[in-house]
């Protein structure tokens, strides 16, 4: 990389190398994708969503392609919170990457449990998905509401030793009150978009491709939207806000910090490309370069709206 241009960022106190992130759930614990990356040039990886005991996840088929993306539902497979502290995390830690733990939960305890057992584990930041159905309040999504993200946010805040991210969901009619809500519960920063919920169907047998029949659309089909959002939220809250939804090249991320993100997720790509973060690392760095900017920093929120 050049001495000349600063790419690092600052998310709620945690100093990014530079402003690529790797999404939750398409990254693993990072050891598959080590084979193909250094991941000490990553600036940072949110794990694959934790839950407090294991979970095995959805029965199969779980993964199914649409046009310019894929339906998932896995179903938040994983070891459990307490094995990915013993087995997974001190392989990462061996590693300059910030480490985002990715936390869901069916009950608010469940989250203030979680938050409680890594605050002593030596991850840099909790990001909180809020997409799980709460079972207290008939399945409803904790981040459906303002009321619902007030009241998870405000309690997990409490347990949290790191900074709280918390990680927005797209199925709401008005992603501007919930990321004001989110930050007025004490979160340190806001990431979107979460799946958009979508449906394949198989013709021939007349039924739902996925065993589970819903799951979440990602990729670039969902980039036009999630762009949009990341653009209301950051423009409705003061705290930093982490885009994602469909990034797949260096552009696509330029676009997400022009409209207000002061870093960005990859995910989809991923599986498509795994030195796709490397591609887009180098691109950015370009790009400020040919544009006259010495640090990304320069660019956040300069995007200008049509008259």
């Amino acid at each position: 990389m050049s001495n000349r241009i600063d790419l690092s960022v600052d998310i709620a106190g945690i100093r990014f190398n530079n402003p690529v992130i790797m999404a939750s759930g398409t990254y693993g614990f990072g050891k598959e994708y080590s084979e193909y990356v250094d991941l000490n040039q990553i600036g940072g990886i949110s794990v694959k969503g934790l839950t407090l005991k294991e979970r095995k996840g959805n029965k199969p088929p779980r993964i199914a392609e649409t046009p310019a993306g894929i339906l998932n539902s896995v179903g938040l497979q994983n070891p459990g919170v307490e094995s990915f502290i013993k087995d997974d995390l001190p392989f990462l830690k061996n590693h300059k990457t910030k480490i985002i733990a990715n936390i869901a939960g069916n009950t608010i305890e469940e989250y203030c449990e979680m938050a409680e057992i890594l605050a002593s584990s030596g991850v840099d930041a909790i990001e909180m998905n809020v997409s799980c159905p709460n079972v207290k309040a008939g399945c409803l999504a904790f981040g459906t509401t303002p009321k619902g993200i007030e009241e998870i946010t405000s309690a997990v805040k409490k347990y949290c030793k790191q900074p709280l991210i918390v990680k927005l969901t797209p199925n709401v009619s008005d992603i501007r009150s919930i990321a004001v809500a989110a930050e007025g519960a004490g979160a340190d920063c806001i990431s979107l978009i979460n799946t958009i919920l979508g449906l394949a169907i198989d013709i021939n047998k007349k039924k739902p491709i996925l065993a589970n029949n819903f799951g979440g659309l990602s990729g670039p089909a969902v980039k036009p939207i999630a762009l949009r959002m990341v653009y209301e939220a950051a423009h409705s809250v003061k705290i930093p806000v982490i885009g994602m939804g469909g990034i797949s090249s260096w552009e696509d991320a330029i676009e997400f910090i022009l409209a207000g993100a002061s870093a960005i997720m990859v995910g989809t790509a991923n599986f498509v490309n795994p030195i796709v973060p490397i591609e887009i690392i180098s691109g950015i760095e370009k790009y400020l370069q040919s544009n006259g900017h010495t640090n990304v920093n320069e660019i956040v929120g300069k995007l200008e709206l049509n008259d």
